[in-house]
């Protein structure tokens, strides 16, 4: 086991994106949640959830303590289903081949009306818009620093890039809705004049497309969820931080 924790690296400190990922899972009620971390990583986030009382099941695939539960996220978790009130992902399903299939999980091993928070790197915000202009390749996602396993067990690196609309597509297929958006710190400040240009286009754009969708909701509720997304993908964070965090409810 040693080599994986060569082969599955992590952050060393606790960062902006798991603050606001803690933050998050304290607002949903209950006293002693049941929440899966995974990948924990250094298991910081795991350590402070349960200093706040929650019953924490630590996941990933390195070594680093000897009680984490051992998954690959790229296989059926381990877990039954509705086995957690939160599931917490962090910087987890960007490195998975099939997102949709880990995402599907994720949705499993939550119970109805429990939550599922992810952060991921930003690749809708217009930092990542601009680098793809330039370079082809999204914020986050240059090849020459991803992996192929080639028969090993290794971290392929950031090879899924999802915005949030695509993010909202599997999480609505495996039957959760968006809760909330939102993003840590703003990438490349000194930007900030041509961002605010290309928001106010993106606003524009959004007000376009669902000014002929209507607000009633129909049966399926679609046109509320769609208004929705569009709110949440036009919002200052989203739009312009370096990780999006998101935050999903299982019906």
């Amino acid at each position: 086991m040693a080599s994986l924790s060569r082969d599955f690296s992590h952050v060393p400190n606790f960062t902006d994106y798991m603050a606001i990922a803690v933050e998050l899972a304290l607002r949903i009620p209950g006293e002693r949640l049941r929440i899966l971390d995974m990948p924990a990583g250094n298991g910081m986030v795991s350590d402070f959830l349960r200093k706040q009382g929650h019953d924490v099941t630590s996941a990933d695939i390195n070594s680093e303590r000897p009680d984490y539960a051992y998954v690959n996220m790229e296989q059926p978790l381990p877990f039954e289903d509705a086995a957690f009130d939160v599931v917490v992902c962090l910087e987890g399903v960007e490195h998975v081949i099939e997102p949709n299939s880990f995402i599907s999980e994720m949705c499993r091993v939550v119970k109805p009306g429990g939550h599922i928070i992810v952060s991921m790197p930003n690749v809708q915000a217009l930092y990542s818009r601009l680098e793809f202009l330039f370079t082809g390749t999204m914020f986050q996602f240059d090849p020459r620093f991803s992996r192929h396993p080639r028969g090993r067990l290794v971290d392929r690196g950031h090879i899924s890039p999802l915005s949030l609309a695509q993010l909202h597509y599997l999480f609505a297929e495996h039957g959760a809705s968006l809760v909330e958006a939102t993003g840590d710190k703003i990438k490349r400040k000194a930007l900030l004049p041509i961002y605010g240009v290309l928001w106010a286009f993106n606003i524009l754009a959004a007000k376009l497309r669902t000014r002929k969708l209507p607000r009633v909701t129909d049966t399926t509720g679609e046109n509320r969820e769609l208004h929705g997304l569009y709110r949440f993908m036009t919002r200052a964070r989203p739009m312009m931080s370096r990780s999006l965090v998101t935050c999903w409810k299982k019906a």
